[in-house]
């Protein structure tokens, strides 16, 4: 479990990180939300790092690993459409 709790620090570090350098996430989110940017870019990293943040502990690793694979799917799903849609 020390690598989940690692991956856990990881993911709470990138979603600081969407605050402390959101410019740097810009290319990446413009994939998944072409409109109003710079919102899901707050919304992501507020996200991250409450993900992160619960898979650092045993009491909610579970709810943190289930939340990071719906979040998972969800930001895939939504790059998906908005690059179908884009072509």
């Amino acid at each position: 479990m020390a690598l989940v709790r690692a991956a856990g620090i990881a993911l709470a570090a990138t979603g600081a990180a969407h605050f402390a350098a959101p410019k740097a996430f810009e290319p990446v989110s413009k994939l998944a939300f072409p409109n109003d940017t710079d919102a899901w870019i707050k919304r992501n990293g507020a996200t991250e790092l409450a993900l992160g943040l619960a898979l650092t502990t045993q009491k909610t690793r579970k709810a943190g690993l289930v939340g990071t694979a719906v979040y998972t799917a969800w930001l895939g799903a939504g790059t998906a459409y908005n690059r179908k849609s884009s072509l």
